[in-house]
């Protein structure tokens, strides 16, 4: 009898052991979200390292992607750039590129440079796409005249003609407007609630869809809803785009469709009316505040952002998507052009 004993406990005793290695070693199917034309599949596992864990560290930040596909994102140590498949193919972790909170690319004279407001660091930098290196910074001009004792540009963006716009959104909600060398054209924005002014600031970009371009800016805690807000070039107000939204953190373009991520754990699609045409993600946690960003790997779900901060579209309509999360997610959003 003893010998049975010992023998089916250590059997219990293994099985045990096993099972959590087995059970994380299962696949995780593909979610579908979306409709019609923006429907989507996640890429379950897409970015994460040879063992299934996050390699980023704490993301705060946004994504761009260069002509040959292949992705950065920028979380607290810097910045990390993945294959379209998910691998790691180099990383710029240096002092020159932590706490980019916003990030565009753009090509100039054959080279392509990336744009990032950092707002810890209170600084817009441009730094060359293929080696890291920094050839500008802009901060808070003095001859704006103003008085800002906390400077935290949270946004940037870049005009055809390269100019360069720099939202101060967690601070005064004024945007900055520099001359491709960085120096100080003109201001415009303040903090508030009314029609003209910002509540957060916080994403910002060129609006191609429209003939002239004209920013499209994310009024994030604008009352009593977030919203998404049209100036020209020059700083000239031109209208609301829409009202209602969560917390809107971005904007990125593809085309007539434009992609809003939500702090609360979505990404709305508009098109060129303006019209929401898919609402991609769920997040059944809608209180807000820290409890979005601490939700920590182990507990990530499939298809359910915890806190959408950053995206960018591919060549092929995939979006990758970067939450706002203290273990550092980004996923990766197949379309499904098949529905």
């Amino acid at each position: 009898m003893p010998y049975f004993m010992n023998f089916y406990t250590t059997l219990i005793m293994l099985v045990l052991f096993f099972y959590p290695c087995y059970s994380q070693q299962t696949p995780i199917s593909p979610i579908r979200m979306g409709s019609g034309e923006m429907t989507f599949e996640t890429v379950p596992g897409w970015g994460l390292g040879n063992k299934g864990e996050s390699i980023l560290g704490p993301t705060h930040g946004n994504i761009v992607i260069d002509r040959a596909g292949n992705i950065y994102t920028s979380s607290t140590i810097g910045v990390t750039v993945f294959s379209s498949k998910g691998k790691v193919i180099k990383s710029f972790h240096t002092k020159n590129h932590t706490n980019i909170h916003d990030m565009e690319i753009r090509e100039e004279n054959g080279d392509e440079y990336i744009y990032g407001a950092r707002d810890s660091n209170g600084e817009g930098i441009k730094f060359r796409a293929k080696d890291g290196q920094v050839v500008l910074r802009v901060g808070l001009p003095k001859e704006s005249g103003l008085k800002i004792d906390n400077f935290h540009p949270t946004a940037i963006t870049v005009d055809p003609s390269g100019n360069i716009f720099l939202s101060d959104g967690y601070g005064s909600n004024t945007i900055f407007k520099y001359d491709r060398k960085g120096k100080y054209i003109s201001h415009f924005g303040k903090k508030g609630n009314a029609l003209k002014e910002f509540n957060t600031a916080h994403g910002m970009t060129i609006d191609t869809r429209y003939d002239p371009v004209r920013l499209l800016i994310c009024d994030r805690e604008h009352q009593p809803k977030g919203r998404l807000v049209h100036y020209d070039l020059d700083g000239n107000f031109i209208e609301e785009v829409i009202t209602g939204l969560g917390l809107p953190t971005a904007v990125t373009i593809q085309g007539d469709y434009v992609a809003v991520p939500d702090l609360l754990g979505k990404v709305v699609i508009l098109d060129k009316r303006n019209i929401i045409v898919a609402v991609l993600g769920y997040n059944h946690d809608t209180k807000g505040g820290m409890s979005l960003y601490e939700v920590e790997q182990h507990d990530w779900i499939e298809g359910e952002f915890s806190g959408s901060h950053g995206a960018c579209w591919d060549k092929n309509g995939d979006l990758y998507v970067q939450d706002w999360n203290v273990s550092g997610r980004i996923m990766k959003l197949r379309r499904v052009t098949n529905n």
